[in-house]
């Protein structure tokens, strides 16, 4: 059943249009991400969809219902929408049991302590609940900005770039972790971020943003291997593209060796993967190491072609081949990604 649905959003500022015509929807209890580099308009849809910005054109309905388009504004209180900001926006003066249990008014005395009880449970914090936010690690003052958005059962949770003001180790850990809680309270959600691991790691669908327009709405394993354009292609993971002549519907041939896919007509350049290219001692075909970048299972290496082209390759450790040296490769390509020059 879907929850939230976005369709044909437009919004600005200063005369200006940052989200042009954005669509997409969000079922019931999903995770959804708009993921894509500064500036693309990720974060104003984010607050479109709390009700903190008027749209210029476009409707957003929750549940079914309009909460903003023609003649419809609902203001964010009335909405059910929680949200985790970017600097989690704890309350210095309160603790964590405090903080948490901030919007729950509502509720008796009793039932607002067993809530509290059971949202520090869920993300594993009820041995904190006595102490300030300054006390707390980083991680776990975002856990406590998540159990207070979660606490009054929001109809939908947006959470935006909610780990950009923590270390890269910290944020793989909690990425995962983050998702097991979501998943564990039922919540929908919609999270916005820049990073592509973060998605990955937490949603269950991705929408690629692009000057103000989602490029791709899919999951993870389809735009890294089936992107709908090469900006996709390029933003999701690493490649290279290089030219190709187009032999047909199911062949296309680059500097080495022939490919078999889904060619498409008009095809003037490939992207090849650093999976795409194997090492293999055994084989005719050489590039020099340009360049190495160790990641401890694997090796990420630069490569260059006999034409001064460049590709990637990832190769187990163990073989740690010097800058300068000529090594062996070969293609195994599962999935073949090829557009148009400059599409």
């Amino acid at each position: 059943m879907t929850l939230l649905a976005v369709e044909g959003l437009h919004h600005g500022y200063n005369g200006q249009e940052v989200v042009r015509g954005l669509d997409f929807t969000l079922a019931r209890g999903a995770i959804g991400c708009l993921l894509g580099p500064s500036g693309c308009g990720k974060t104003t849809v984010l607050r479109c969809i709390a009700g903190f910005e008027r749209l210029r054109a476009g409707s957003i309905r929750l549940n079914g219902a309009l909460v903003s388009g023609p003649g419809a504004m609902l203001p964010p209180e009335q909405r059910r929408v929680g949200m985790v900001f970017q600097d989690y926006a704890l309350f210095p003066h309160l603790t964590v049991e405090r903080n948490i249990a901030f919007g729950l008014n509502a509720l008796a005395r009793g039932d607002c302590r067993e809530r509290v009880r059971e949202m520090a449970d869920l993300v594993r914090l009820s041995d904190v609940l006595g102490k300030y936010p300054h006390e707390l690690s980083g991680g776990q003052q975002q856990r406590v900005a998540l159990a207070r958005a979660l606490a009054p059962r929001p109809e939908l949770l947006l959470l935006d770039e909610p780990f950009s003001n923590l270390d890269v180790d910290l944020r793989e850990r909690l990425s995962p972790e983050v998702r097991e809680i979501l998943k564990a309270s039922g919540a929908t959600a919609v999270l916005v971020t820049h990073d592509q691991h973060e998605a990955f790691a937490m949603a269950d669908e991705i929408g690629v943003m692009h000057e103000g327009r989602i490029q791709q709405w899919d999951g993870a394993y389809n735009l890294y291997h089936r992107p709908a354009n090469r900006f996709v292609a390029d933003f999701i993971g690493q490649g290279v593209f290089l030219p190709a002549r187009r032999l047909g519907a199911r062949q296309v041939e680059i500097e080495l060796g022939i490919v078999e896919g889904d060619i498409p007509a008009g095809a003037g350049e490939i992207l090849l993967r650093p999976d795409d290219v194997v090492h293999d001692d055994a084989s005719e075909l050489k590039a020099e190491v340009t360049h190495k970048a160790f990641r401890g299972a694997d090796i990420l290496y630069t490569l260059r072609l006999a034409s001064g082209q460049k590709v990637l390759a990832l190769v187990p450790s163990h073989h740690n081949h010097a800058l300068g040296e000529r090594i062996g490769i070969r293609l195994d390509v599962d999935h073949v990604v090829a557009f148009q020059p400059g599409r």
